[in-house]
C-alpha cells in the first residue's frame, strides 16, 4: 500500500484503482486502446463521516465502484480516486 498524506473530509473516501487488465478470459493481450477503465480498487484513506451517517469502509478493503464514480487525482504519478462512500457499489 502506498504511504500517502491525504485525509479525506466527512463522508469521501480515497481509492487506489487496480491496474487494467491486460489480458482477456481466453488469453488474448489487449492493446492500450482497448483497456477498459478499472472498477475495483484498494482503499489508501477514509474521512470520518457524517453525524448522521458513519463510515463503513475501512483502509485496505478492496471494493467495486461506478464506471464514472470518483474525482481522479494523480500524486507523485500514481493514479487515485476520491469518491463519495455513496458511490462504493461493494466490498469484495
Amino acid at each position: 500500500m502506498s504511504k500517502i498524506n491525504i485525509k479525506p473530509l466527512a463522508d469521501r473516501v480515497l481509492i487506489e484503482p487496480l491496474p487494467a487488465e491486460t489480458k482477456t478470459a481466453s488469453g488474448l493481450i489487449l492493446p492500450d486502446s482497448a483497456k477498459e477503465k478499472q472498477q475495483k480498487g484498494t482503499v489508501i484513506a477514509v474521512g470520518k463521516g457524517t453525524k448522521d451517517e458513519p463510515m463503513t469502509v475501512k483502509v485496505g478493503d478492496t471494493v467495486l465502484f461506478g464506471k464514472y464514480a470518483g474525482t481522479e487525482l494523480v500524486i507523485e504519478n500514481v493514479d487515485y480516486l476520491i469518491m463519495r462512500e455513496s458511490d462504493i457499489l461493494a466490498i469484495v
